[in-house]
Parts: C-alpha cells; structure tokens; sequence
C-alpha cells in the first residue's frame, strides 16, 4: 500500500469512482441509515474553496496498480483556512484498526505544521471509533452537537401550513432558490455577523459575514454541487433581515438536504420567526425537490428554543457529533514512528 499526495482536480474517473465506494464504505458502517453518495460532481466537491482557502489530500491506494487505475482505501484531507486546519479522514472498514488512520493523520499534521498553523480541528461522529481514535491521541472535545433528521413523508403539512403563517404582522417572508438577490446581501451580512458572535464552537465551517464573502461563498457553495436555498424573514417598516434559514441539496446525495444557518436577530425574537421561516422552507423544498426525501440538521444543545422549533416541526434526535482539538506541534511529536 502507498500514500501519496492526491489532486481530485486531475484524478482519473476510475479514482474518483474507488473513492466514492470508500465513502460508502464508510457510510455503510457508521452511519448505515444515511443514503450512499453518487459519483456526481465529487471532485469538484473535495475542489473547490472559498479564496485564501486551501484543500490538500492524501490517498492511500493499492501499490500493485499504477497511479490512476488503483484502489483507493482511505482519503485524509485538510482544509487550511484562518488560523485552524480542518482534518477529514475516512478509512475502509475492514481496513481499520492497522494504523493506516495513524499514519494518514500524520502525513496531514505535518504539513500542517510547516505550513504554519498551529491548530487542527476535526468532527467526530459519536458511537464510531472514530471517537476513540482522536482522543487517544490528544484531540481535547471542544463542542458537542445534536443532528436531527426529518423524514418528509412524516410530515404533517396541514399543521406545518398553520406554522408558516404564524409570523406576527410587520413580517413578511420571502424565498430565494440559489441565494438572496444582490439588494439583500447587506443586510443578510449582517444578520450573519450578529449570530457569529453568539456561537462557541470551533468554527469549523465559518460563516461568510461581509457581503462579498457571502457571494463568494454562495459561488462556491454552486461549483460544490451544493445547491443553495434561502427564506428570508424581512421587518417591513426597516427592511432589515430579521431572519434566515439556510439549506442546501448536494448533488452527490440528493435525497437528503443538510441545513445550515437559521439566524433570528435578538431584537426580532419572539414574533414566530423562527417556526414561520423553517417551515416555509419545508414546503419550497417539498415543489422544488421532488426527489428529497430527508432533511439533517444540527443543534448545540444548549439551544432549547431551535431543538423544539426543530421539534415541532417533526425532527427526529439521530446521535451526537463532537468537535475537537489538537495542538499541532504536538501532535506531531506524538505521532513520530517510535
């Protein structure tokens, strides 16, 4: 078996295709309810950053075949943005538990090293070894999530249609496939930057708060595969952004969406913003999708109100997911072949 360095951007079709049965390998094992990836638009997805961003991967293959026709056993990744390095490794099944984990982290973590930075972060799934893994070898756990998942065939949509009309007057609601129009971008920054400064955790998918962050990020999200849904809550005496629900479908799972921000700004709570916009994005989705049939989304749970808006709405707790992590300078030392 070899390691070695690995562009998606100039990968063979076959790689490509071994890598996605690594991933569902993967999934298979620790997350057998999740629906398996396609092989569409992959590469592009392990691609394409945002600017100042930067992805470098490594592949672990079968050293019997050349490079291009060989199959890929294990991938680790790390996205190097801000000050912290963001590690992703997956490991087939049947291979785990060989030290290839072990020797795909320390491959990343120095780089890592010489590149600068001085953190590594990493989300870990709870009940997989993966657990196990990373603190073993000193990940400290910084954040710990819910996901949630909500099956649209059990939704009660006549109840879901009350929900939706619950904003209070002085409201109004508006729903933009692709991203907000250029007149809102502003004012959607802003209600981006007001909800960075309540969250604790290790941010390690930030948030674009600047306007031209956010259309670059919304440019990205789309060479990603990811295609972008937004409903908007707007205070109709100002105009301002009141509130937001973020989602997007990924072309490589399509069956099921994976939200992300919903933002209701401190001085618009307690309008029934929250509920109004989340379940208006549920109906848009259900015309807009016709092939969705899940939705995933995550929570801290300290955050009792967005867990049972969530609840209301018919989400179903999954398992938890944590954040950790390590110094860089050690964890190279920690991981020098003894």
């Amino acid at each position: 078996m070899r390691v070695r360095e690995w562009d998606p951007r100039s990968a063979s079709p076959a790689e490509v295709r071994s890598l996605v049965e690594t991933v569902n390998a993967v999934l298979a094992a620790d997350l057998p309810d999740d629906p398996p990836w396609r092989d569409v638009q992959v590469r592009e997805y392990l691609a394409e950053t945002m600017p100042g961003e930067r992805r470098i991967c490594w592949v672990a293959e079968d050293d019997r075949l050349a490079e291009g026709e060989s199959e890929i056993y294990a991938l680790v990744s790390i996205l190097l943005l801000g000050d912290i390095g963001v590690l992703e490794i997956l490991v087939k099944p049947h291979l785990r538990r060989r030290g290839l984990g072990r020797e795909l982290l320390a491959v990343a973590a120095r780089r890592a090293y010489l590149e600068g930075f001085s953190s590594i972060g990493v989300e870990a799934i709870g009940g997989t070894p993966a657990i196990g893994f990373y603190e073993a070898l000193g990940f400290e756990r910084e954040y710990v999530e819910t996901r949630s998942v909500l099956g649209l065939d059990t939704v009660d949509w006549a109840a879901l249609g009350t929900m939706a009309s619950g904003i209070s007057s002085g409201y109004r609601v508006e729903y933009h496939p692709g991203g907000p129009p250029a007149e809102l971008l502003e004012a959607y920054a802003r209600a981006k930057a007001e909800a960075q400064t309540d969250d604790d955790d290790l941010d390690l998918t930030p948030r674009s708060s600047d306007p031209q962050r956010l259309r670059e990020s919304l440019e990205t999200l789309h060479r990603r595969g990811l295609k972008p849904y937004i409903v908007l809550a707007i205070h109709e005496a100002t105009g301002a952004v009141a509130g937001l629900t973020e989602l997007v479908v990924p072309a490589q799972h399509p069956e099921r969406a994976d939200q992300y921000d919903t933002i209701v700004v401190r001085e618009h709570r307690g309008y029934g913003i929250d509920r109004a916009i989340k379940a208006r994005m549920l109906f848009e989705l259900r015309a807009a999708e016709p092939g969705l049939s899940q939705v995933q989304t995550w929570n801290a749970q300290h955050n009792e109100s967005m867990l049972k808006v969530n609840a209301e709405l018919g989400y179903q707790s999954d398992r938890d997911w944590y954040e950790y992590i390590a110094d860089v300078g050690q964890l190279v030392q920690r991981l020098e072949p003894r």
